[in-house]
């Protein structure tokens, strides 16, 4: 006989679908997704969010899948759909933060974005921006260029 641990999965969400809001365009996202980061925050060091969509593109809620240096942070496309599919997620936007305040996206941040956009394939989570944010209040937008 073998000793085998259940693993419990449970999901609460305490805000109901009529509080939460749509993303229709990259404008909307990027003013949810600011709000994730405190004053002085987005000059400081790099922080990767995801924002997790119901299948009408409202929001369920958002993730900090990782927190780096000034130059970069680690982003470990298990942990993006660990929250996504957790969430019970039918969309992602990817966002994270450039402290230099430069909005063009780094070969590494090209490369991230078409790795989870094919995994998110696989398990059928649509992966539909991926925003770069500045310090300045501006952003870059993955759709918006073309890049997704």
């Amino acid at each position: 006989m073998y000793n085998i641990p259940m693993v419990k999965l449970s999901y609460f969400n305490e805000v109901t679908s009529i509080q939460t809001n749509k993303i229709a365009c990259s404008r909307q996202a990027f003013e949810h997704l600011a709000s994730l980061y405190e004053v002085g925050q987005l000059a400081h060091i790099e922080r990767f969010f995801i924002l997790l969509l119901n299948r009408n593109n409202k929001v369920l809620g958002a993730h900090m899948v990782s927190m780096g240096g000034v130059g970069g942070t680690v982003v470990d496309p298990k942990i993006i759909f660990q929250a996504a599919l957790l969430a019970n997620a039918s969309g992602i936007i990817l966002c994270h933060n450039h402290p230099s305040g430069n909005l063009t996206p780094s070969q590494p941040d090209i490369d991230i974005t078409k790795k989870v956009k094919e995994a998110g394939k696989f398990l059928d989570i649509l992966v539909s921006d991926h925003l770069i944010l500045s310090p300045e209040g501006k952003y870059f937008s993955f759709a918006d260029e073309g890049m997704m």
